[in-house]
């Protein structure tokens, strides 16, 4: 048991590490967001279907059918989370797209009160003020963090919302398996963007050189289809607090990559508001106490 926990840990903290990567692939891949986000959704499902059909299972039809419509909804705003997401990091840095977007649990925590009707905590209260706090700071909206172009800042808190409204939905998704709920939805990510690719973005800018190609398997295969097993290879040996809690390795790895690889500087007024965002995700996933009764 213990073995197998180690392994899942491992596993879950390799799946972080590959997903905080995924700005450096954007970074040095020269075609436009929505191409990459159409590839990374089609190749990612196909290589899921794949190792799931090496495993000798198959998509649980009966399960997925009357979630169809949920998958669907929730698949096509996961490709635009996706555009919006490669987008911020054309336009600011790694760092400041990553935590504009890791804004989304904040998002999440104003939402469920109205939609899920969860009691807001004071504790949630304190992290969703942290974290605004924390963005004003990153943006520079309080004039303390220099030049910032606001088409990153939008387009990673845009990414943000998309992503909290994926979670929301996913709440009404039920008896879908994990492997079979993520095909449907990162295919269903790509699918759509097809027509988007073609009628808005075009394919004239997209140069298939060997680097290109190379890069966008490693996007699909590697960021996208590789990431998600061995995330969902872990999941179910770990305890919900340590998935939470190490999720957040992706954005920390972000963060290190954009100043140690790509010498993306943050101001100090920046660096602060970081440890509050990430401080304020962190302690909203921790288990609250219960209250004793004597």
């Amino acid at each position: 048991m213990k073995n197998e926990v180690t392994r899942a840990r491992l596993s879950l903290i390799a799946s972080m590490c590959i997903f905080g990567t995924i700005g450096l692939v954007r970074r040095y891949l020269p075609v436009p967001s929505g191409f990459l986000a159409m590839a990374r959704g089609l190749l990612g499902a196909l290589f899921l279907l794949a190792l799931v059909h090496l495993r000798g299972n198959r998509l649980d039809r009966d399960a997925i059918r009357p979630m169809l419509s949920r998958l669907l909804l929730s698949g096509a705003m996961i490709g635009f989370n996706w555009i919006l997401l490669f987008e911020a990091y054309r336009y600011t840095t790694v760092a400041i797209a990553t935590l504009c977007y890791y804004m989304a649990p904040v998002f999440i925590l104003i939402t469920v009160p109205f939609v899920l009707h969860e009691r807001l905590t004071l504790r949630k209260a304190l992290c969703i003020l942290a974290a605004l706090l924390g963005m004003a700071l990153v943006s520079g909206v309080s004039g303390s963090a220099g030049a910032v172009d606001w088409r990153g800042i939008l387009c990673g808190l845009g990414a943000a919302v998309l992503y909290a409204c994926v979670v929301i939905v996913n709440k009404f998704i039920r008896y879908v398996p994990a492997y079979d709920k993520t095909i449907v939805q990162i295919g269903t990510a790509g699918a759509v963007l097809i027509p988007y690719v073609i009628v808005v973005e075009g394919l004239s800018e997209v140069r298939f050189t060997p680097t290109v190609v190379l890069m966008l398997l490693l996007a699909g295969l590697v960021h996208t289809g590789c990431a998600y097993a061995l995330y969902f290879g872990s999941i179910d040996a770990l305890s919900a607090q340590t998935l939470a809690l190490l999720s957040y390795l992706d954005p920390v790895i972000a963060i290190l990559l954009s100043a140690l690889v790509l010498r993306e500087r943050m101001t100090g007024a920046q660096a602060i508001g970081a440890i509050l965002i990430l401080c304020a995700a962190v302690v909203a996933v921790l288990p609250e106490r219960s209250k004793s009764h004597t």
